[in-house]
């Protein structure tokens, strides 16, 4: 068996490179070892099939991971299958590995329903601010993707008129499988690339794959009343896969930024507002912003302490794929004067002096917590 070489070694990367450095590395070695910029080198021609091969594997999160515990045995045979190769007794024959396919398969990008090949997903982060979210909005994003080839259309071959046959690795069945234990280990097929098809003249450009890199701007539609975390579905947006295989999907992984002023709990809005002591003491009108943009008045009566809340019915947040609205909360937060003036000072002493025996009164909570402490001390 063929030595094969270090994923990791391929890209020049350690083994606990980020994504972004993955990424980087590839673009490097992509650049260096590229067919157009070697004509007929074949040694490099083979570095960058080796740099593509690494990098399809090491991008994917979960291929990663096979293959950092099993190395290329996860994706080969050899991994203790009956009967050697992909597989073993599993591949085709139900029972487990039809289990493991309809757990797993989707994640793995290959099969899906009805066992229609696809390209891989592509996921794509997007932040949108929290005005956006109660609004909805239509971003341009760019994704770097996979598309038809642009030479040969899709076909992989370089005579257009040049049949295909069916791929001798995986016998037209796009995947190939590697059994371990009760586990099994799926992927495109390394050598039709998920098509199940083989040319014989490959394409320049592609390399036989119908496919190519390309960034594209592709419209997303939010939807209003869209929350943080949101994940939405671009069916066919994905990478394409090549003749006979339809492209995968497009996964928007939406992000929506704190605001300054507003706090959100799905359907409903928190604002906070200070006020002065003597506002909440005699009582008070404020005016608070509304998410939509307008105002509202709020009336505080006299004698509001911190941590009560008033609530604006249908000023909150707007619901999802709804024409109705959550509500509005006001946090109220009375605030003590840090520096007080010479008049100011004897203002608050005079107002001490003359509450006198009406304090309990005026203050419940803080007479009846030290009237508490009293009753602690004297109980010792």
């Amino acid at each position: 068996m063929a030595t094969r070489i270090d994923y990791y070694e391929s890209l020049e990367v350690s083994r606990t490179a980020s994504p972004d450095e993955l990424k980087k590395a590839f673009r490097k070695q992509a650049m260096r070892f590229h067919p157009d910029r070697n004509p007929g080198d074949d040694a490099a021609e083979q570095k960058f099939k080796e740099i593509n091969e690494a990098y399809e594997v090491l991008k994917d999160a979960q291929k990663r991971a096979a293959y950092d515990q099993y190395g290329h045995d996860a994706f080969e045979g050899g991994m203790g299958g009956a009967g050697g190769g992909f597989g073993g007794g599993f591949a085709g024959a139900g029972g487990l590995g039809d289990i493991f396919d309809q757990m797993f398969g989707d994640m793995m990008g290959g099969r899906r329903g009805g066992g229609r090949r696809t390209g891989a997903d592509v996921q794509v982060q997007v932040e949108i601010t929290l005005m956006k979210a109660f609004t909805g909005v239509k971003k341009d994003v760019e994704v770097r993707t996979r598309v038809a080839c642009s030479s040969c259309h899709g076909s992989g071959s370089a005579d257009p008129n040049a049949g295909s046959s069916t791929c001798p690795t995986c016998h037209g069945a796009g995947k190939v499988r590697a059994q371990q234990g009760f586990f099994l280990v799926e992927r495109p097929c390394p050598t039709c690339h998920g098509s199940g098809r083989t040319v014989s003249n490959p394409c320049k450009v592609c390399h036989g794959t119908g496919t190519e890199a390309k960034t594209e701007t592709i419209s997303i539609d939010i939807p209003a009343g869209v929350e943080d975390g949101t994940r939405i579905r671009m069916a066919g947006k994905g990478e394409a896969g090549g003749e006979g295989v339809q492209p995968g999907d497009l996964y928007v992984h939406i992000s929506v930024l704190s605001h300054d002023i507003f706090q959100r709990d799905g359907a409903n809005i928190y604002c906070r507002v200070p006020l002065r002591m003597t506002q909440a003491a005699l009582g008070t009108e404020v005016e608070v912003p509304v998410v939509d943009g307008g105002r509202s008045k709020v009336r505080i009566p006299a004698g509001t302490q911190t941590g009560e809340t008033f609530r604006l019915r249908g000023k909150g947040f707007s619901v999802l794929r709804s024409s109705a609205r959550g509500d509005m909360y006001i946090q109220v937060s009375v605030e003590t004067p840090s520096h007080l003036t010479k008049r100011q000072r004897e203002l608050l002493e005079e107002f001490e002096k003359e509450a006198g025996d009406d304090h309990a009164k005026g203050s419940p909570e803080n007479s009846g917590f030290f009237a508490k402490v009293r009753d602690f001390f004297d109980g010792r």
